[in-house]
C-alpha cells in the first residue's frame, strides 16, 4: 500500500491508494456518523439522508445526477451502517473529477423536496416491510434491540414506518447541518488517482463544511436478554450471543480468530460437530461484530423445532469447550483465512476504498497491510482460550428467536447452560 494522507483546514481527511495499472478509481466520502448519532426522535434519519442525498440539488434533478454519472459509465450508490454512512463512485481515472463534483453536490446543495421525500418515504416504507418478511433480518435487528435496550446503537438502521413518515425536509437538513463536519468526514481513493489532485478538488469543493460540531454519540451498554416472535415459518431461526470486544479493546483479534474457529467456514467447530456430525440444522454460523465502544460473539442457526431443544445446549458446549481447548492448527487455519481474504481485498479499488475508510474511522489512520498481519499472526491458541475465558465470565447471554419456539429452553434456563 502506497496511502497518501492529506488533513484539510476544515479537519476533513483525504486518503488515496494509487494503483497507476488501472484505467479506474473508487472514490468514496464517508461520514462517522451512522443510526447510533440519531436522537429517540430522529430513528431512520440517517438512512432516508442517504436515499434524499440522491434526489436533485440545487444544480443538478436526480434524473441529471444518475444520467451524468452513466453518461462517463460510472456508477454512484451509499450505504448506511450504525456507525458510519458512505457516499461512492467507481469511474475511469479520467473522470475522478467529475465524481468528486457529484459527491461534493449532493453532500452539500440538497435540496430536500417535499414531494421527493414523500416519494422516498414510501419507498423505505416498502423496504421496512420487506426486512420484516426476511425472518433473518427480522431476528438480527431483535437481537440488537435486546443486546443493547433503550439506546440508539440498537435500534433498526431503516427505523419504523412511524418515525420515516413525520420527517421533514427541515429535520434532515437540521440533522445533516450537525453531524456533517469536516472532523467526521472523509475522502478515500482507490486506483489510478493522483493524491495532491483529489485534494485540491476536495478543498474546492468542500470548502464551507464546518470543521466541527456534532455530538458524540450515547456510550454503549450491553444488557442482553430474550425476544422471541412465534410465527408460521417452518424453521426456528436463532441468534444466540454475548458480548464480545470493541474494535480497539484488547483481545479484538483474538476475538474474531475465536468466531471463526467456533463457526467461520465448512471446516469450523460448529459447522462441523452440529450440522455434518448430527445434522441438527442446515445454517449455522459465528461472528464477531465491533464498535467503537462494545461488540458482539454471536451463533446464528436455522433448525427444525424438532431440534431446537437438542441444538442450543451444544452451540454453549461448542462455546465453554472453547475456554478449555484451543488447538495451534486451528489458529493457524484461521489466521491464514484471515491473511488471504485481505490480501484478496487488495484486488479490488472499492475494496480498498472502503477499507482506508474504515480504518480512519475507527483507528484514526490507515494500517499497511504488514501491520494487520502482524497483528493477526501475534494470537495464539491460548490467547484465543483466554478471550474466550473472559468472555464467558458472569455472562448475560442475548437470545433473539422467530418461528415456532415453543419447544425452546427459556431464557433463565439457557443462561444456566453457560455455568454448568
Amino acid at each position: 500500500m502506497k496511502v497518501r494522507t492529506t488533513t484539510l483546514k476544515n479537519n476533513m481527511v483525504v486518503l488515496t491508494d494509487n494503483i497507476p495499472h488501472l484505467e479506474s478509481a473508487s472514490l468514496g466520502i464517508w461520514a462517522k456518523s451512522g443510526s447510533r448519532f440519531e436522537e429517540e426522535n430522529e430513528h431512520g434519519i440517517s438512512h432516508l439522508l442517504e436515499h434524499m442525498a440522491f434526489k436533485g440539488t440545487k444544480n443538478r434533478s436526480a434524473r441529471q445526477i444518475a444520467e451524468q454519472i452513466e453518461n462517463v459509465g460510472g456508477e454512484l450508490n451509499a450505504a448506511t451502517s450504525i456507525e458510519h454512512t458512505g457516499y461512492f463512485a467507481r469511474i475511469l481515472k479520467e473522470d475522478s473529477p467529475l465524481a468528486a463534483e457529484i459527491l461534493s453536490d449532493i453532500l452539500q446543495n440538497s435540496i430536500f423536496d417535499a414531494q421527493e421525500l414523500k416519494r422516498e418515504q414510501q419507498v423505505i416504507v416498502q423496504e421496512i416491510g420487506a426486512s420484516h418478511d426476511d425472518p433473518d433480518e427480522q431476528v438480527f435487528d431483535n437481537f440488537l434491540l435486546t443486546a443493547y435496550p433503550n439506546q440508539s446503537i440498537g435500534r433498526p438502521i431503516l427505523g419504523t414506518v412511524e418515525s420515516v413518515c413525520n420527517f421533514t425536509p427541515n429535520a434532515i437538513r437540521s440533522y445533516m447541518q450537525k453531524n456533517y463536519v469536516g472532523d467526521r468526514m472523509i475522502v478515500t481513493a482507490a486506483g489510478n488517482i493522483d493524491h495532491f489532485k483529489l485534494v485540491e478538488i476536495i478543498e474546492k469543493y468542500f470548502s464551507k463544511i464546518a470543521p466541527d460540531g456534532a455530538k458524540k454519540p450515547q456510550m454503549a451498554k450491553y444488557i442482553g436478554g430474550d425476544k422471541r416472535i412465534i410465527s408460521k415459518h417452518e424453521q426456528v431461526h436463532i441468534l444466540l450471543g454475548i458480548e464480545g470486544r470493541a474494535y480497539n479493546a484488547d483481545g479484538y483479534y483474538a476475538c474474531q480468530i475465536l468466531a471463526k474457529i467456533l463457526g467461520g467456514g465448512m471446516s469450523s467447530r460448529l459447522f462441523q460437530n452440529l450440522r455434518e456430525k448430527r445434522g441438527l440444522c442446515y445454517s449455522i454460523y459465528a461472528f464477531s461484530w465491533s464498535f467503537a465502544d462494545s461488540g458482539i460473539l454471536a451463533i446464528s442457526s436455522a433448525t427444525g423445532p424438532e431440534q431446537i431443544s437438542e441444538l442450543v445446549p451444544l452451540i454453549i458446549d461448542e462455546l465453554k469447550y472453547a475456554t478449555q481447548n484451543i488447538s495451534e492448527e486451528e489458529v493457524i487455519r484461521v489466521r491464514n483465512q484471515i491473511r488471504a481474504s485481505l490480501l484478496m481485498s487488495l484486488e479490488s479499488p472499492t475494496a480498498r476504498s472502503a477499507q482506508l475508510a474504515r480504518q480512519q474511522i475507527l483507528w484514526g489512520r490507515p494500517i499497511p497491510m504488514a501491520e494487520m498481519i502482524e497483528r493477526i499472526n501475534k494470537i495464539t491458541a491460548n490467547r484465543v482460550k483466554q478471550i474466550a475465558i473472559e468472555l464467558l465470565d458472569k455472562v448475560k447471554p442475548t437470545i433473539s428467536a422467530l418461528g415456532p419456539v415453543g419447544s425452546l429452553a427459556d431464557y433463565q434456563t439457557i443462561k444456566k447452560y453457560f455455568s454448568k
